[in-house]
């Protein structure tokens, strides 16, 4: 088998490619967790979300109908934010006890990625600032905000104190970023580094991974905007690598306002970097495999989830939902690899809403 290369990419440009790749692998080498979101643009204002969960263990995920009106609390006791969802949503929950995807009838999608370096500012129960449980996180988005600009500008104020806590009947500590994308294509990435909220706002930043901080992969991606990627592309699981490809791909699918295809081909874009189930790594017992993908079409208010253990893609219309204010809470089980094939907002049944984890203090 002949590989040839162009006169621009010689042998000396890998050596130094696979140096870096090597340096990046073992910056992230102790890191485990796995997620990947991207941002497609196509004509006529088609916009779409994807990602792909993943995870160490299983994360049983169901799909929730919440409606306008439901007054909320920060569930960290009595010194909690408090709010009423302005708008309604659709919510993917983990345990049913978070909420971490999900997108309202505005089209506001809500992503929640692991990010080992988050820090988180410190919470009193007696301070001046409110708390927010980080279980509610991307649900508070959904609730109060239409699009980016908005959520970049109340979120910048810092009017509540995130509050992580360690994932139930585990020892580990809930350490995630949250992406936020709307149907004008505006992108932003709010994270925790040392104690502060840092938001990465542009469109442009259609791309994102667990890890590392954001700011790390838009250098990463620096460096291999030099590399061309229908040549020499990295390929393993790692965080950087899937960056890497998630963006090389993601502007090189076709340009369509046709909503079958811009889907399907951002599908393909996600599942190119998906974890395969159950593989493992010797000395890597927590290394994260993909759990479930979603794509959501902004402009015609459509939400596709998959799960890796069940055959079929099913697909959620928004603008069949009831989000009006007293309507029920509804809910869409996947958590018992339930099988689903099409549209299925009718399929949905009442139910209590589920319990969001909180702290007592």
């Amino acid at each position: 088998m002949r590989f040839s290369l162009n006169k621009s990419f010689s042998l000396n440009k890998i050596s130094s490619l696979l140096l870096a790749a090597s340096l990046t692998f073992a910056i992230t080498s102790q890191q485990a967790e796995a997620c990947t979101r991207v941002m497609y643009k196509g004509p006529e204002q088609t916009i779409l979300t994807g990602r792909s969960m993943d995870f160490s263990m299983p994360i049983p995920a169901n799909l929730w109908v919440f409606p306008r009106g439901i007054e909320r609390q920060g569930e960290v006791g009595a010194n909690s934010v408090r709010w009423t969802a302005k708008y309604g949503s659709l919510a993917v929950s983990s345990w049913d006890i978070a909420t971490s995807d999900g997108m309202n009838e505005k089209g506001l999608v809500a992503n929640m990625l692991w990010l080992v370096e988050s820090e988180y500012p410190t919470f009193s129960p007696q301070g001046d600032k409110p708390g927010l449980a980080i279980s509610l996180w991307a649900q508070y988005a959904l609730d109060n905000f239409a699009t980016v600009a908005e959520a970049v500008a109340a979120l910048g104020r810092e009017d509540f104190v995130v509050v992580t806590d360690v994932i139930p009947g585990t020892d580990r500590m809930t350490t995630i970023h949250l992406s936020l994308s709307d149907p004008s294509g505006d992108n932003a990435i709010f994270e925790y580094i040392e104690g502060k909220l840092v938001i990465h706002h542009d469109p442009s930043y259609v791309v994102m991974t667990n890890d590392p901080p954001y700011q790390q992969q838009l250098a990463i991606q620096k460096y291999w905007d030099s590399i061309p990627g229908n040549q020499f592309l990295p390929g393993t699981v790692k965080a950087p690598d899937r960056f890497v490809r998630a963006h090389y791909y993601i502007h090189s699918i076709p340009q369509t306002s046709d909503p079958h295809i811009a889907t399907a081909s951002v599908f393909s874009v996600i599942r190119n970097t998906s974890v395969p189930y159950g593989y493992q790594i010797e000395g890597y017992p927590n290394l994260s495999t993909t759990q479930w993908r979603v794509v959501a079409d902004h402009k015609h208010l459509r939400y596709f989830f998959e799960t890796a253990l069940t055959p079929n893609t099913f697909w959620v219309d928004l603008t069949k939902l009831d989000f009006s204010e007293n309507a029920p809470v509804k809910v869409l089980r996947a958590d018992a690899n339930q099988v689903y094939a099409g549209e299925t907002s009718a399929k949905f049944s009442e139910a209590k809403p589920f319990q969001f984890h909180g702290l007592t203090f």
